[in-house]
C-alpha cells in the first residue's frame, strides 16, 4: 500500500480559492497526490472570512447558485455535501429598490414573479415570458453545452458561432432585455446580473443572460454559517482525503525544464516538485512574474498585459447594535443613473458622485453570524479598477461615510448611531492582497473579445503540465463559472498513471 502511494504523481495547486479547491477534488479523482499552496493565511481566496467583535463577515461571494456543482465535487471523493455544509434557499432572490421609491422582488416562483412584474408594468408580463424563454435557450447552449468544455482552438469557437448568432449574442444583455421589456425599472432588474461576474450590462454579450435562467433553474442559496462554512467544508473533505495545505506561501517562480513545469518556488525558500501544476492565480501574474522569457517571450507577456480588466469593488463590512425588521437577505439599491454610472465605472474610470449598492444581510437567514440582538452586513459599491488612479488611501473613510448616509436614508434608519463595528476594503485590497491585475475584482472583463476561446485557456499551450482555473479563465467569474473552470480539467489533465511525461 505504501509503495503504491509513493508512486503517485504529484499535483501542485496554487491558490486555495474556490477554483483551486475545486481543482483539488478533480485531481484527487484522477489519482494525484495533491498539495495546495496559498499565499494568504487562510483558504478561500476572494471567499475568505473577516471576524471582528463576534461578527462573521464573508469577504467575497455571498450568492450561491447551482448547488449541484458542490454535490459533484464531494461525490468525486465519495462524500456527501450535507455532511460538510448546509445550503439554505433564499426568498426573494433579490429585492431591488429603485431610486423613485418603488421596489421589485425577484423570486424563483414563476406565478409570484409574474405578479410582481404586473405590479410594476402589466404590459411587460408577456414580454418577460418571451425573455425567459430566450434566456433558457441561451442557457441550454452557453451553460449546459459549453461551460465545462475547453475552448483551446479556433475550431472550438467556430463550432458555436452559428448558435451565438441565432441567439443574438452579438447584442448586449441590456439590449436583449430591452427587446422584450418596456419599463426601464424592469430593464434594470433583469439586466444587472452580469455585474455579478464583472461585466457591464450595456456592453457584455447577451450570452451572460444565462445567469438569469441559472438562478431560475436552481435558485439562490446561502451556506449556513456563511460562505466561509462552505470553504471550511471543502477544505475539511480534501484534508480527510490526503490533500496537504501550505499557507503564507506566495509563489516566486516556476522551474521549467524541456518545456515542462517541474518545480514551484514559494516564499521562505520553500519549493515543491510537481508533475502537474494548476494555477488559481491571475494568469497575467503567472506569465509576467513567474515564467522566464525563454518559455514565454516578452511580446506575449506584453500581449496579456493589454487585456481589459473588469471593474473593482468598494466593500464595507459593518455590524449594528440593533436588528432591522424590514430586511431581506439580498438587496440591490439602484441609484438615479444606470447607463451613465456604468460608463463612469467601466469606460471613463471615474468615481461618480452617485452609486448603486448591493447590501448583504446574512443575519436575516443565520443569526449566528452576529452577537445576540445585532445584525451583520456588507455593502458593495461597484467602482473603477485601479487604472483609474483614484487615491483610495485618501478618500476611503469619506466614501464609506457617504455610503452609510445613503443606507441610513433609504433602508437602515439610525444606522450611524447604532454602528458597532465597521471597516472597508478598496481596489487596493484586490490588487495587493488578492494579487489581481489593476485591482480588478472579477479578473479580465467578460467582453465578447475575452470570452470562450478569447479568454485565458485552461491549459497552457507553451508549457506542459501547466493549467489554469478561476475567474480569468473559461468560462469566467462567479462561483459556478469558477467551479466549471475546474471541471474543464476533467477533459484536459491525464489520469495520474497515464501522464505522458
Amino acid at each position: 500500500m505504501s509503495s503504491s502511494k509513493s508512486k503517485k504523481r504529484k499535483a501542485i495547486v496554487v491558490g486555495a480559492g474556490i477554483g483551486g479547491l475545486s481543482s483539488s477534488f478533480e485531481l484527487l479523482n484522477k489519482g494525484y497526490q495533491v498539495t495546495v499552496i496559498e499565499a494568504g493565511d487562510q483558504p478561500g481566496g476572494r471567499a475568505r472570512v473577516f471576524r471582528e467583535k463576534g461578527y462573521t463577515f464573508d469577504a467575497g461571494p455571498t450568492v450561491i447558485t447551482a448547488p449541484y456543482l458542490f454535490d459533484e465535487l464531494f461525490d468525486l471523493v465519495g462524500e456527501r455535501t450535507e455532511d460538510w455544509v448546509k445550503f439554505v434557499p433564499i426568498d426573494p432572490f433579490y429585492r431591488i429598490l429603485f431610486d423613485d421609491g418603488s421596489e421589485f422582488d425577484y423570486v424563483g416562483d414563476e406565478d409570484r414573479l409574474i405578479e410582481n412584474i404586473r405590479n410594476i408594468n402589466p404590459a411587460d408580463v408577456d414580454g418577460y415570458r418571451r425573455l425567459a424563454k430566450h434566456a433558457q435557450e441561451i442557457f441550454d447552449v452557453g451553460y449546459t453545452e459549453l461551460a465545462d468544455k475547453p475552448f483551446s482552438t479556433v475550431a472550438s469557437m467556430l463550432r458555436v458561432l452559428p448558435d451565438m448568432i441565432r441567439l443574438q449574442n452579438y447584442r448586449s444583455v441590456y439590449s436583449l432585455v430591452s427587446k422584450y421589456i418596456q419599463d426601464e425599472r424592469l430593464r434594470q432588474a433583469f439586466s444587472f446580473e452580469p455585474l455579478l461576474v464583472g461585466g457591464n450590462p450595456h456592453k457584455i454579450t447577451s450570452i451572460y443572460l444565462l445567469i438569469h435562467w441559472l438562478e431560475r433553474k436552481w435558485g439562490v442559496h446561502f451556506a449556513k454559517g456563511g460562505t466561509t462554512a462552505l470553504i471550511n467544508g471543502l477544505v475539511g473533505a480534501l484534508t480527510k482525503h490526503g490533500v496537504e495545505f501550505v499557507y503564507n506561501c506566495p509563489v516566486d517562480s516556476l522551474q521549467i525544464e524541456k518545456g515542462h513545469v517541474q518545480r514551484v518556488y514559494g516564499g521562505k525558500g520553500l519549493h515543491f516538485d510537481c508533475d502537474v501544476l494548476v494555477s488559481n492565480t491571475d494568469p497575467i501574474k503567472v506569465y509576467n512574474e513567474w515564467v522566464d522569457e525563454k518559455w514565454y517571450p516578452r511580446r506575449q507577456k506584453q500581449s496579456v498585459q493589454k487585456k481589459s480588466q473588469s471593474m473593482s469593488l468598494f466593500v464595507s463590512y459593518f455590524g449594528t447594535k440593533k436588528k432591522y425588521d424590514n430586511l431581506v437577505h439580498h438587496t440591490i439599491l439602484l441609484g438615479p443613473r444606470y447607463k451613465g454610472l456604468l460608463d463612469d465605472i467601466f469606460t471613463r474610470k471615474k468615481l461618480a458622485d452617485d452609486f448603486s449598492l448591493y447590501l448583504h444581510a446574512p443575519t436575516v437567514t443565520d443569526s449566528s453570524l452576529a452577537p445576540s440582538g445585532c445584525e451583520a452586513f456588507y455593502v458593495l459599491s461597484p467602482v473603477p479598477n485601479n487604472k483609474s488612479g483614484i487615491p483610495w488611501d485618501e478618500i476611503q473613510g469619506a466614501y464609506q461615510e457617504k455610503i452609510f448616509t445613503s443606507l441610513e436614508k433609504r433602508l437602515l434608519p439610525g444606522l450611524k448611531e447604532n454602528l458597532d463595528v465597521s471597516f472597508s476594503v478598496t481596489p487596493n485590497y484586490f490588487e495587493k492582497d488578492l494579487r489581481s491585475t489593476h485591482g480588478a475584482a472579477f479578473g479580465i472583463e467578460p467582453s465578447f473579445q475575452q470570452s470562450a476561446y478569447f479568454r485565458f485557456h485552461n491549459q497552457s499551450s507553451e508549457i506542459k503540465g501547466l493549467y489554469f482555473v478561476g475567474a480569468n479563465t473559461h468560462p469566467g467569474a462567479g462561483v459556478p463559472g469558477v467551479i466549471n473552470s475546474a471541471k474543464v480539467l476533467k477533459r484536459l489533465v491525464p489520469q495520474s498513471e497515464e501522464l505522458p511525461w
